[in-house]
């Protein structure tokens, strides 16, 4: 985590498998990062996902230096080793680990946590999902085919959310629509919690379709490609050095 992150006001957790980090995470980063005048976006390789027990194709080690080289020179961004596996083999746990990133950065840092709008599907199943979005703003970038007419059927239990102004902003061409959570329980009871949309993302890339192309499980229309391109130049070069996903 940079020196920025810890004096900054404003600044993102940005958490995934990153398996691998591909020109759609870079995107949804920026989008994030100007459409809410984010001091810096962490991204975080989470070390094992509850959700997914399978697990990532790729090492940590290599999500962790494809992630950084995806990352390298871009500005107000920087990696974060706040979901690295834990010594006992446990999962990662979303709330657990912006409790510890926020305690690290102080409580004069606004913490947000930015994830695509698939995760935000599934924020029901993750563990204690209603505390969430009262421990950090919760901010969800849209994607080609997930439908986020419904904002209110997809929050936890008990959790309500209502339009809100924009007026901590600032200008840009970034639609960002802005909302209000209420609801929580416990020690978030009578507290609200801010959350942020940007709709106008239609980033077509995933990782699952990247392995895909890399091992030649693709149908006919993929042509030629072999999903690199969808990568930083710096990425692409360290999946064929090190065979990855073939």
């Amino acid at each position: 985590m940079s020196e920025a992150a810890r004096k900054g006001s404003r600044v993102a957790f940005f958490g995934g498998s990153f398996d691998p980090p591909h020109l759609g995470h870079l995107a949804v980063a920026q989008a994030a990062r100007v459409g809410l005048g984010l001091d810096e976006v962490l991204f975080a390789p989470v070390g094992a996902q509850p959700l997914k027990p399978v697990g990532a194709t790729a090492s940590f080690d290599d999500r962790v230096a494809m992630t950084r080289l995806a990352i390298e020179g871009e500005p107000g961004f920087a990696i974060s080793l706040a979901d690295a596996p834990k010594e006992s083999g446990g999962p990662n746990y979303t709330v657990e680990t912006l409790e510890n990133l926020q305690r690290e950065l102080g409580r004069d840092c606004a913490l947000f946590c930015l994830i695509g709008a698939d995760s935000f599907a599934a924020l029901r199943l993750w563990h204690r999902a209603a505390e969430i979005p009262f421990v950090a703003a919760l901010v969800v970038a849209s994607r080609p085919g997930e439908r986020l007419d419904d904002l209110q059927s997809l929050l936890p239990a008990g959790l309500t959310m209502e339009p809100a102004d924009e007026r901590e902003l600032p200008e840009s061409d970034v639609e960002v629509l802005c909302y209000s959570i209420s609801g929580g329980s416990g020690r978030w009871a009578g507290r609200r919690a801010a959350f942020y949309l940007l709709p106008g993302l239609d980033v077509a890339i995933s990782a699952s379709h990247i392995r895909e192309l890399a091992n030649g499980h693709v149908g006919a229309e993929a042509g030629n490609l072999t999903g690199l391109e969808m990568l930083p130049d710096a990425v692409a070069e360290y999946v064929r050095a090190n065979e990855l996903y073939r």
